[in-house]
């Protein structure tokens, strides 16, 4: 009886952390939205593109930046306390976050410098914006020390299972200044036209204030578990780095290579499409990122907890909280992501004429492509929780080669449109491979009572029924005739879905 009250405590902390963690992936999702309507709307798609370009270089030069640690400062934190040896901690904590700090500021520099050959190259058919678009990439070349740090620092705070740090730092704080201030810039637009370096600051500024924050939090959280009394040796502080750096090494590539997947293909729709093709193209798959937010919502408390039960050798939890997970995520996800398509003519048209007519097949593309992936869980993260840090490398590289392939091969003829089709596939083999692996390996797979239960509740209420009532020119009423039959049927399918973990626990006297 002992053995199966370990899934229900993880499972159960998974969901507090989770549940907090996706109300903050919700806000900051929104907030993204939001903002890409603001500079959509205020700068021209023109502009817009060059913004979604230089904000796409910024993000690929930062997961550059982060060498892979936001997987090793999980990872290593969860199995020294797993192990038994916490005095560890801090020597694991400045192994990983001292080189951050370092390539952040070299990169800057870099990013900096290369600011006009970047512009030229993905604004060479609008030689009036390339001016503007170096001013944007050095705004945002000196913010991105900043924002390299920031992840690494809250990433270190999620190795003791401190959720609360990332999702008010991250998720509500940084979110919600980006929002002001970037909604502050669009309405200056009023009276002045826009400038895209001006865009440029509202939307990274934000990160010198989380930031600080963030290294109270850390040092905060190491101060309340440090070991008293406990010295470390030399020797130990050298295997230890050694030991991370053998982790993370591979981790670092496949997390530079995982952020190009995201974000790569709007700098070749810019260079190879033109910038008003990138615009529709980072606007129509925006609700992508909202999704990989509910994604990270969920793994990002899952993380430490299969970590360990990994690290000593329980499998049973370990696959146990990957299920769980998964059905929530798909429970989260697939109702949204069905909900995209369905009001795709909707919701773009609000950007402007241009991105519903070009965006309509970029969503549905995308869409399919997301259920595929969210239906495979975090099964890049547990894949590299059981190790295989390796192995992680070689998927997403592959992926990538599939993206880059298909982009340059159909980007000059269908611009946004092949560069989703690009994406998609890419993502396919990026969930299906280390799917494959991680169940000949480890013997895991996400596909538990829960995970069929969500899907087939959502397919039904959001997939058939919006479809089969709805009337030309009234989708809202076909999508809230869905809620009410997917509210019910989540609660006739709680067990399985494993609801209960979310209950509040009670307090013995």
């Amino acid at each position: 009886m002992a053995v199966l009250e370990k899934p229900v405590t993880g499972t159960r902390g998974a969901a507090r952390g989770g549940l907090a963690n996706m109300a903050g992936s919700a806000l900051a999702g929104g907030a993204g939205v939001v903002v890409t309507w603001v500079v959509a709307r205020s700068l021209g798609a023109e502009q817009a593109g060059a913004f979604f370009a230089a904000t796409a270089a910024f993000v690929l030069a930062g997961g550059l930046a982060k060498l892979g640690t936001q997987t090793g400062l999980v990872y290593w934190p969860a199995r020294l306390r797993a192990t038994g040896r916490e005095h560890l901690l801090g020597a694991c904590l400045r192994a990983g976050l001292g080189p951050v700090i370092v390539l952040s500021i070299v990169l800057a520099g870099v990013m900096w410098l290369a600011a006009p050959a970047i512009a030229h190259v993905t604004a060479r058919e609008a030689a009036h914006v390339v001016d503007a678009h170096t001013a944007g990439l050095r705004v945002l070349a000196a913010f991105l020390p900043l924002q390299a740090m920031t992840d690494a620092l809250l990433t270190a705070t999620r190795g003791y299972r401190a959720m609360r740090p990332t999702v008010v730092l991250e998720r509500f704080l940084r979110s919600g200044l980006q929002l002001l201030l970037v909604g502050a810039a669009g309405v200056m637009t009023l009276w002045t036209a826009g400038s895209l370096p001006g865009f440029a600051l509202a939307w990274a500024a934000p990160y010198l204030p989380v930031t600080v924050l963030s290294a109270y939090a850390l040092r905060k959280v190491y101060r309340a578990t440090k070991p008293p009394g406990v010295r470390t040796h030399r020797a130990e502080r050298r295997d230890l780095r050694r030991e991370f750096w053998r982790f993370t090494g591979p981790r670092a590539l496949a997390s530079v290579a995982q952020l190009a997947l995201q974000r790569i293909d709007v700098l070749l729709v810019a260079a190879f499409g033109g910038l008003v093709p990138a615009a529709v193209y980072a606007v129509a798959g925006r609700f992508v990122i909202l999704i990989q937010f509910a994604n990270q919502g969920i793994s990002q408390s899952v993380q430490p907890r299969l970590a360990e039960a990994l690290a000593v050798g329980d499998r049973r939890t370990a696959n146990h909280l990957y299920q769980t997970a998964t059905g929530w995520l798909v429970l989260v996800t697939w109702p949204v992501t069905l909900l995209v398509i369905f009001f795709a003519p909707v919701w773009l048209r609000l950007f402007g004429d241009r991105y519903a007519a070009e965006g309509v097949p970029v969503v549905a593309v995308l869409a399919a492509a997301m259920l595929v992936a969210t239906g495979c869980g975090m099964v890049d993260m547990v894949l590299a929780m059981a190790g295989r840090t390796s192995w992680n490398l070689v998927n997403v590289l592959i992926a990538l080669a599939v993206t880059v392939v298909l982009d340059l091969l159909l980007i000059p003829r269908y611009g946004a449109l092949g560069a989703a089709i690009g994406l998609a596939c890419s993502m396919v083999v990026n969930n299906l491979l280390p799917l494959i692996q991680v169940g000949r390996s480890a013997g895991l797979h996400p596909f538990g009572p829960g995970t069929r239960a969500a899907a087939l509740l959502s397919i039904a209420c959001f997939g058939v029924l919006p479809w089969a009532v709805a009337a030309p020119t009234n989708r809202t009423f076909a999508a809230l005739a869905a809620v009410p039959a997917f509210v019910a049927g989540a609660w006739l399918l709680r067990s399985p879905l494993a609801l209960s973990a979310f209950k509040p626990k009670r307090r013995t006297s």
